[in-house]
């Protein structure tokens, strides 16, 4: 019989309400905000959102239309009051069967799509794709295969199907008819370290014969509904 792992999950992730300090707000602006293009005007939802740390940091930039889902009853309590009521228990496939065209103006998975295998990335992202209004864009963060310093995120936890990096995902867009508007390394750490990473980076490149096109240990991908080609 196959071991169900999320059956243990609140036990191995030891959930905790989640805190927002000034520095994980800074960091969701430089990493999200900013390059999605987000406004306040704008709905959003967030597909296994955790404990709501990222849904507490859309509260926080005074967004008005934002939910959060996951699948685990366990995170239903550890919601912080300011969005209790924008996160809802739901298995992610019956949440999209009941949704109509265009609902949403960003999407977003942050350590999220390397739990599915490709074929249900690829119909996830299908899903999500009608889900999007005309100017949406889907923010996406996963564990970054190519790179050595990715391989503990993905690799650490079994319920972890696939494992990705920046071509995978352009060929997973490619597949879903989705444009790849941008695909970058997340960088955390100070500044000093940011720039030893850097140099140590750059010594890398030229002394491997083939090292990796990125190397941050997740990378974020943008994605937006492809326009269809005006008729001549």
């Amino acid at each position: 019989m196959p071991v169900d792992f999320y059956s243990s999950y609140s036990a191995y992730k030891n959930y905790s309400p989640p805190s927002l300090a000034s520095k994980d707000i800074a960091r969701f602006d430089a990493e999200i905000w900013e390059p999605a293009a987000f406004s306040m005007d704008m709905s959003c939802l967030e597909i296994g959102s955790g404990t709501g740390v990222f849904l507490a940091y859309l509260a926080s930039k005074g967004l008005a239309d934002f939910h959060g889902i996951d699948h685990d009853p366990a995170l239903k309590n550890l919601q912080i009051a300011e969005v209790s009521a924008r996160f809802e228990c739901v298995d992610v496939w019956r949440y999209f069967e009941n949704r109509g065209d265009g609902d949403f103006d960003r999407i977003v998975l942050l350590d999220v799509l390397e739990h599915f295998s490709p074929e249900e990335a690829f119909r996830l992202l299908s899903m999500i794709k009608k889900a999007l209004g005309d100017q949406g864009k889907i923010v996406i963060k996963v564990p970054n295969a190519s790179s050595p310093w990715g391989i503990n995120y993905q690799f650490g936890d079994l319920t972890h199907k696939t494992a990705f990096n920046a071509e995978s995902l352009r060929q997973l867009a490619t597949a879903c008819a989705l444009n790849v508007e941008s695909i970058y390394d997340q960088r955390r750490g100070s500044r000093r370290r940011m720039v030893a990473d850097a140099v140590l980076h750059k010594f890398l490149a030229w002394a491997l014969l083939n090292p990796p096109p990125m190397w941050g240990a997740n990378i974020y991908c943008i994605l937006s509904p492809e326009l269809p080609i005006a008729a001549e």
